[in-house]
């Protein structure tokens, strides 16, 4: 028999993401609109170790929905690998009277959870929460619009001075493994190429282009690299493209962690508002070991082993559409 839940708490983890504030607060609001006390994490599986635990109520999320980052903090937790960590942890909670937790976060974030769960018994739920969007049973995370909006209004600006200079720039973007943020912030600018970690690019081909058809109709450009993409970053591309192509005036841009900050944009808002409600509602009704997505606009729940054993996949039309666009 599943066991009545009175207390639940939440945790953000892993890199921030905007929205993770507003996923709080629905968490938050939820809890208390279905009668139940809340206590949020700090600092992700770290403060469940250290005993960071703080009761939250309607007026502590008020006027957060707007900010980026995550009011909870968020960290990585070397001893929460360990058995001995988990066991702390578990004690921390039972200590609490603490019944399930929702979880913010990405892979790493829900793979920790399933195996907590798996040792005690405690039921949890996943939001996702990263600007990558490279969860497997989601069309979208939580940060990952707002990061291609960042993106998208840094390319454009760095577009104006590539334009004003006949400049070839090479923009880096976050991702690691995921192109995800590259392809649509690429597409989005106007770039001329992108490059992916997912797709096997070389740089012979790049070379090709720059040749034929970049030549033939521009005088300045952008080209998009996650920093995961095989032939490596940004400085490194452009080194070689420099020693092949003297003519070229070739700029380097990281746009870095400013990616992650920022107010997050209506759609991270409102699906954060959404999950985080969901969330709550799936642990009453005894659902556990899932993290909540969605599809086609509905909230879907996905096993976390799921999510953590497979691979999303770019959408290969999505990225055909650069070839089109830059014809």
């Amino acid at each position: 028999m599943q066991k009545e839940i009175k207390k639940i708490a939440v945790f953000t983890s892993g890199g921030d993401a905007p929205g993770m504030n507003a996923a709080i607060r629905a968490v938050v609001r939820a809890g208390l609109y279905n009668h139940l006390e809340v206590f949020g994490i700090m600092r992700g599986y770290e403060g469940l170790i250290d005993n960071s635990f703080k009761t939250l109520n309607s007026k502590m999320v008020s006027n957060i929905i707007q900010q980026g980052g995550t009011i909870l903090k968020s960290a990585r937790s070397k001893l929460f690998m360990t058995k001995e960590g988990r066991k702390i942890a578990y004690n921390n909670l039972k200590e609490k009277g603490i019944d399930a937790v929702v979880a913010i976060g990405g892979n790493g974030t829900f793979t920790g959870a399933k195996v907590f769960q798996e040792e005690y018994n405690i039921p949890f739920v996943g939001i996702p929460g990263t600007i990558d969007n490279d969860l497997c049973g989601t069309d979208y995370t939580i940060g990952y619009d707002t990061a291609i909006n960042t993106a998208m209004q840094a390319i454009d600006k760095i577009r104006d001075t590539a334009n004003a200079h006949n400049r070839l720039f090479f923009v880096e973007v976050m991702g690691r493994d995921a192109g995800f943020l590259a392809l649509r912030s690429g597409i989005s600018s106007g770039a001329e190429a992108v490059l992916l970690p997912e797709i096997s690019t070389h740089l012979q081909n790049l070379h090709l282009y720059l040749e034929t058809g970049f030549k033939e109709k521009k005088s300045s450009g952008i080209i998009v690299i996650a920093e995961g993409e095989e032939e490596g970053g940004a400085y490194e591309i452009a080194k070689k493209v420099r020693t092949d192509f003297e003519d070229y005036d070739v700029r380097v841009t990281i746009l870095g962690h400013v990616q992650r900050g920022g107010s997050p944009s209506a759609f991270d808002r409102v699906t954060a508002s959404k999950l985080g409600v969901a969330a709550v509602e799936a642990l009453l009704l005894g659902e556990n070991d899932v993290m909540l997505g969605t599809k086609c606009g509905k909230v879907v729940s996905v096993p976390f082993s799921t999510v953590i054993r497979k691979d999303k996949k770019i959408d290969q039309k999505l990225y055909d559409l650069l070839t089109v666009l830059n014809y």
